[in-house]
């Protein structure tokens, strides 16, 4: 038993003193506080991804980049780790660009990019660049308000995000059932 116990405590020996639990700690809330920020903007203009997942991608890259690093990586090596955080949140980013309709609006960017700049931002902060990560937010948080002010005012056309946010009084799409045109014509009376 004496040596299961050893084996247990060891396991959990990666945070050596209160200093780097701290570090980790901090690290880890900044990085899931930023991402919450540009998350909540995104919620609130009823995208689909809002709060949770703007968070869990900056935990996520935070992650990934603290543990090699406070594991006493090279930061050459950590390059790599860097390459692949940027190119699987291009993968997530990805799911969120759908092309809408015959005329091939497209439709996410924004949310798409808004993605990317959360895990930024958690690398930021996972690398110890809380003030890098920090700034970063709030030049996103400024493109995504401010200047969608600005576009409007400059492209009347443009729609407004919370123009798209009329409740369907049927509910959730996920909910309703309507037949395609060619089956209702040819329904019976």
């Amino acid at each position: 038993m004496d040596r299961i116990w050893a084996t247990i405590l060891q396991e959990f020996s990666d945070v050596s003193d209160l200093t780097e639990a701290t570090i980790i700690c901090v690290r880890l809330m900044v990085a899931a506080l930023l991402g919450a920020l540009i998350g909540f903007d995104r919620e609130r203009k009823g995208k689909a991804a809002g709060l949770r997942t703007h968070m869990m991608v900056s935990l996520g890259a935070a992650l990934f980049i603290l543990v090699p690093l406070r594991s006493g990586m090279d930061i050459s090596d950590a390059s790599r780790v860097l390459q692949g955080i940027t190119a699987g949140i291009g993968f997530l980013g990805a799911g969120a660009i759908l092309k809408h309709d015959q005329r091939g609006a497209i439709k996410g960017l924004t949310t798409a990019s808004s993605i990317w700049v959360a895990a930024a931002v958690g690398v930021a902060a996972g690398m110890g660049r809380e003030s890098t990560a920090v700034l970063g937010t709030l030049a996103a948080l400024f493109i995504l308000g401010a200047m969608a002010r600005l576009e409007r005012r400059i492209d009347p056309t443009v729609p407004s995000s919370s123009a798209s946010k009329v409740a369907d009084p049927r509910g959730p799409a996920s909910q309703r059932f309507v037949s395609p045109p060619e089956d209702r014509d040819r329904a019976d009376p």
